[in-house]
């Protein structure tokens, strides 16, 4: 082994990081081609071994191999291409509903609020609320507005914070009859 931790190929003589799980045994790299001369090596191999001359050969070998193909029938033969099965089950179509079309929102795009908000403005928000997501800087902006339109008189219909017309400090028991 190489001191960077590298191997040289047996087949393409390059050097390549083995798999950490076979890291001492592994000799070729994954290319196609090496990996095929590593198969062939194998093969090779284990052929030559004494008790593996004669694995597929005699009596014995061939009432063990048709053994096993009628145990298996139809294990070699070609099969059509497999059907590719969602992770999720199929639903079954539902009929649309009567409801209108969905309303446009005339509001801007949380984007486009950001970017018509000064950076200064932004980064105040943020260090108060602690919170530096779009989000809540844009639920933050909304209410501070609201509070800015209510200070300043200006009615914010729905607000909570909008000022209320003035009550008549004159009752109804002290008011001239006509």
């Amino acid at each position: 082994m190489h001191p960077s931790g590298s191997c040289k190929c047996l087949h393409c003589a390059e050097f390549f990081v083995p798999d950490a799980r076979n890291r001492r045994r592994q000799r070729y790299c994954v290319k196609p081609a090496c990996r095929k001369v590593s198969k062939a090596a194998s093969q090779q191999a284990w052929r030559q071994k004494p008790e593996n001359a004669e694995y597929f050969r005699g009596c014995d070998n061939v009432a063990r191999v048709r053994a096993w193909r009628q145990a298996h029938p139809g294990y070699w033969r070609r099969k059509g291409p497999k059907r590719s099965l969602a992770l999720q089950e199929i639903s079954k179509p539902q009929p649309p509903d009567n409801a209108p079309p969905a309303a446009q929102d005339d509001a801007l795009a949380l984007q486009d609020l950001f970017r018509a908000q000064p950076p200064v403005l932004l980064g105040l928000i943020a260090q108060f609320t602690g919170c530096a997501l779009q989000e809540d800087i844009a639920a933050m902006t909304r209410t501070l507005h609201s509070r800015g339109r209510a200070v300043l008189g200006i009615d914010v219909p729905g607000s909570a914070y909008a000022k209320t017309p003035p009550q008549p400090t004159t009752s109804a028991a002290r008011a001239v009859a006509v």
